[in-house]
């Protein structure tokens, strides 16, 4: 076997393992499916536990371990990135958002328990996520950080007001408001994981501002390749190749952006390139 397929395999390995740690520490954090009333903890429980990537907590444990901290320090924020990012997608599948029936294969959540339900879910997994960051006892300070920093992202100057300007964009909206919408409907929570990762790990100013700088880019480029793939959005303003260039330029810039953290950016490094090739 060549180098470079012993270093993809290794890759893979990691971020595997990674995920299986996120979904039990999900499965754990999660109500238990028959406590009262049991039909929306059921609910949140399938909204969560399906078929997910776990990109944002894996970019959250990746930026903590780029500082040199511990992946269990950064455990909670990861949980809470990724009940944010699945209330946000029960909210979007609902009847006055994308109006969506499927969701990873199987029905959406208000397909399977009802468009009230499908609300309700959402709010419940928000207000769980923001629960799970007040539940460690050591460095208080540093909770607070992280709850402001997702709570900023998750709102009106983040990925709801990215989310309002989508559902107000004319079928074909020009550059600027595909920008704004690129960079905080999707982008900015992306960005807030990584930042949040760093925060945990107990980065210094220098470096929080270097995984921010990656984190904005990572951000940038899940989107692009989403609109690649469904050759809609920016895929339509600017068109593949140029659409393709700047994914591939803005993961590079990424990459060079950790590059200081040294062999501790690895994990960073491979969700890029996932983020890029989408290959996980």
């Amino acid at each position: 076997m060549s180098g470079s397929a012993i270093t993809h395999t290794s890759r893979a390995s990691s971020l595997t393992q990674r995920r299986r740690l996120i979904n039990r520490a999900l499965a754990q954090a999660l109500p238990a499916p028959g406590a009262y009333p049991p039909v929306i903890h059921e609910a949140m429980r399938y909204s969560v536990l399906g078929d997910g990537k776990r990109i944002r907590p894996m970019l959250t444990l990746a930026a903590c371990e780029a500082v040199g901290g511990a992946l269990e320090d950064a455990l909670p924020a990861a949980c809470a990135v990724e009940l944010i990012h699945a209330y946000s997608l029960v909210h979007d599948d609902l009847p006055a958002m994308d109006d969506d029936d499927v969701r990873r294969g199987r029905p959406s959540c208000h397909k399977r328990f009802g468009e009230a339900i499908g609300i309700l879910t959402g709010d419940a997994l928000l207000t769980l996520g923001f629960h799970l960051l007040t539940r460690p006892r050591r460095r208080p300070a540093v909770w607070l950080r992280i709850a402001r920093e997702l709570s900023h992202a998750a709102g009106t100057f983040g990925m709801i007001g990215g989310q309002v300007a989508d559902v107000q964009a004319s079928p074909t909206p020009g550059a600027e408001p595909i920008e704004y919408i690129l960079t905080h409907k999707t982008g900015a929570l992306i960005r807030a994981a990584v930042t949040i990762g760093g925060v945990a790990g107990g980065a210094t100013k220098a470096a929080l501002g270097r995984l921010t700088r990656y984190g904005g880019r990572v951000g940038l480029v899940f989107q692009l390749v989403d609109d690649l793939l469904d050759r809609d959005g920016v895929a339509l303003v600017w068109g593949v190749s140029e659409t393709r260039r700047r994914a591939e330029a803005l993961t590079a810039q990424a990459k060079q952006a950790v590059s200081p953290f040294g062999a501790r950016a690895e994990p960073l490094c491979a969700l890029a390139d996932v983020l890029l090739s989408r290959e996980l």
